[in-house]
């Protein structure tokens, strides 16, 4: 399962301490950002687990940015 994200994402220190906290919230969860891409895209992908989108933006959020659901 993949899941797609828009975020506000700008600077790599962040996404790299984002993508940090995701991998140890979300053990089973591999995540990737996409900082090139006008909507700062965040990738979530789970070979054995349905993803959380509502627990990725609450982490998202504490930290102080945002997140959203890109549809397919």
């Amino acid at each position: 399962m993949i899941e797609v994200f828009k975020t506000n994402v700008k600077a790599r220190r962040h996404a790299r301490l984002l993508l940090d906290r995701i991998h140890t919230n979300f053990r089973g969860y591999r995540a990737n950002f996409d900082l090139e891409d006008c909507d700062q895209i965040l990738r979530v992908e789970s070979a054995h687990e349905h993803i959380q989108p509502l627990g990725l933006i609450q982490l998202l959020r504490e930290a102080g940015f945002r997140a959203e659901v890109l549809p397919d």
